[in-house]
């Protein structure tokens, strides 16, 4: 009986041990190949870049649509249609591309990897406008009369008179009174005049006006004289 219960438990430890070794085994196994594919992940980096090329054409009557927008939504970049409907960019076989044009309802593509020329075909969107009421109303008599008289007339500019300019004489002017006569007056009134001494004096003040007189002239004709080249005869 003690031999077959040392036979039993050896049997235990040895399935025990198995077990185990599985266990380990296994373990090992799966760390492997996860570190395997995270290496392959990273070594793979992102996919490579497809140049995609297609048309945008109406649904109904296959007429392209120039000026149609292609835009890929992870980089919300794009590309418009030409005058023929051809369009061509750069994405990622995973991308999905959005179409849109004026009149039409956007459409989304998915990409492949295979496929590199896209036919897309748009359905036409009805746009429903708002209602516009067009009245029609002429303005009576009265309104129109008052509107005239509050009207503000426009000053009135009057013309401007032309002034004439104030002529200037050629040769200078001697613009001083001349002197009074010697003779006036009754004889007395002549005699004062000659022999007293206030007549002396008056007389005095008179010469002395004169060749003042007569100096500015002859200044102002020097003066005047210095635009000339010749000024002989008139010094």
């Amino acid at each position: 009986m003690r031999a077959a219960f040392l036979l039993a438990h050896q049997g235990c430890e040895t399935v025990r041990s198995v077990n185990r070794l599985f266990l380990i085994s296994c373990w090992i196994i799966g760390g492997l190949l996860a570190a395997g594919q995270r290496a392959e992940a990273q070594t793979a980096g992102p996919p490579a870049l497809l140049r995609i090329s297609g048309t945008v054409s109406d649904a109904a009557s296959q007429r392209p649509l120039p000026g149609a927008t292609v835009r890929v939504q992870r980089t919300r970049r794009g590309t418009a249609a030409d005058a023929q409907g051809h369009f061509l960019l750069t994405a990622r076989p995973t991308d999905t591309l959005l179409v849109r044009a004026l009149g039409y309802k956007p459409q989304q593509v998915l990409l492949r990897a295979t496929a590199q020329a896209l036919q897309v075909r748009l359905l036409p969107d009805s746009v429903r406008l708002g209602e516009v009421k067009v009245m029609a109303d002429r303005a009576d008599r009265a309104s129109i009369d008052r509107a005239l008289r509050n009207l503000r007339r426009p000053p009135v500019v009057q013309p401007k008179v032309a002034v004439r300019p104030k002529l200037t004489p050629l040769f200078p002017v001697d613009s001083t009174s001349p002197p009074p006569p010697p003779f006036g007056g009754t004889p007395i009134d002549w005699a004062y005049k000659k022999f007293s001494r206030e007549g002396k004096e008056r007389r005095k003040m008179q010469a002395i006006k004169v060749a003042d007189a007569k100096e500015k002239a002859h200044q102002r004709q020097l003066k005047y004289n210095k635009a000339f080249k010749d000024n002989r005869g008139y010094e």
